[in-house]
């Protein structure tokens, strides 16, 4: 595979010329917003969502993007069309941009964009089958009163705080808890717990990122005839779950089958959440904003 062809603040250039300042606020302070963004068959799946994602991220920190969401879009589908990017995963970033040592974003006068079209694998794919094992983190999820997780921010120190954990524990995903104990998401992946054939995850103001794949697995859910409620939970009723799976942009829909040492349910993938993957997997290889 030849190099990358990556956008950067208006321009396509090769990747060993797409560079930022080291003055760049993203890099000293985690200053700015991002989006992961996967393409299928051709397409980019649920274009318009995570670009609205993005300009409510970058609102709630009061970062002015200087294109416009059809720009941003055009400039996320050209990258890809450059790169011959028909499946694969795509970094859209917005920096707060070159500034000086200082804290304040005052002195950053232009934020820097760049979209990467790429590839990611999360997880061995043996884990859709046989499921994956879960700890849960002692590092707890920011509250949204100390920065909302709603917003897709540079700085992933919570989450990466939590990931050192699970890889210190040899599982591939740590489960986070809020300020109260109740279940919030993974390091990089939302939740659902199935119990008594109705589908649980919980709500997105305890603090949780509102997740693009979660939404779609919840009308899916809806579509397939299974009851879905947001709701609170606790580790108890995870330990005790017939089903749990993580949803995420790069993770699809992944069965969780132990947690903690506990065995979920039956300790394989359960029906429902076969099923579900099955119909994302059809879903996402069938919707989307046209590439080429």
């Amino acid at each position: 595979m030849g190099k990358r062809i990556i956008y950067l603040d208006g321009e396509y250039v090769n990747e060993d010329e797409a560079k930022i300042s080291v003055f760049d606020h993203g890099v000293l302070y985690g200053d700015g917003v991002f989006e992961g963004i996967r393409a299928y068959n051709g397409r980019i799946f649920r274009c318009e969502d995570h670009i609205d994602r993005l300009y409510e991220a970058a609102k709630a920190i009061m970062l002015d993007i200087p294109l416009s969401k059809k720009e941003m879009t055009e400039a996320l589908l050209e990258t890809c069309r450059r790169n011959d990017c028909k499946d694969g995963y795509i970094r859209l970033v917005v920096t707060r941009g070159k500034g000086d040592l200082g804290l304040s974003p005052t002195k950053c006068p232009k934020p820097s964009i760049f979209c990467i079209a790429g590839s990611i694998t999360l997880y061995p794919e043996e884990m859709y089958t046989k499921g994956m094992p879960l700890i849960t983190a002692t590092q707890r999820r920011n509250k949204a009163t100390i920065v909302d997780p709603q917003i897709k921010s540079l700085n992933y120190l919570n989450n990466i705080l939590a990931k050192i954990e699970a890889n210190r524990a040899g599982a591939a995903e740590a489960l986070m808890l809020n300020h109260d104990g109740i279940v919030a998401e993974c390091t990089g992946d939302n939740i659902f717990i199935v119990k008594d054939n109705v589908i649980y995850t919980p709500p997105i103001y305890i603090g949780i990122l509102d997740g693009i794949t979660r939404r779609t697995i919840i009308e899916l859910a809806k579509k397939l005839g299974y009851e879905i409620v947001e709701k609170e939970f606790t580790l108890f009723n995870v330990y005790n779950a017939d089903e749990c799976f993580l949803t995420g942009t790069a993770a699809e829909a992944i069965p969780v089958t132990t947690v903690d040492g506990r065995v979920i349910g039956e300790g394989v993938a359960g029906p429902i959440t076969k099923a579900l993957l099955a119909a994302f997997k059809e879903y996402a290889n069938s919707n989307g904003t046209d590439i080429f």
